[in-house]
């Protein structure tokens, strides 16, 4: 059984957005601008996505 998976990319920096936001950007695993992650498609990580909308961009895989 194939899982989901989708690719997420900060396009936006995470400084002086919060500390609960930028621990999101980190718990999603994105390290500088421009970096891209796959990730399993679950109900937490949609949560981290839709928290730190504005500074991310996600796409299927």
């Amino acid at each position: 059984m194939a899982t989901k998976k989708l690719k997420v990319t900060l396009v936006r920096s995470p400084f002086g957005t919060g500390k609960v936001h930028m621990a999101c950007v980190r718990g999603l695993g994105l390290r500088r601008m421009h970096h891209s992650v796959e990730l399993q498609d679950t109900p937490e990580v949609r949560g981290m996505i839709r928290k730190v909308y504005y500074m991310v961009k996600c796409e299927e895989v």
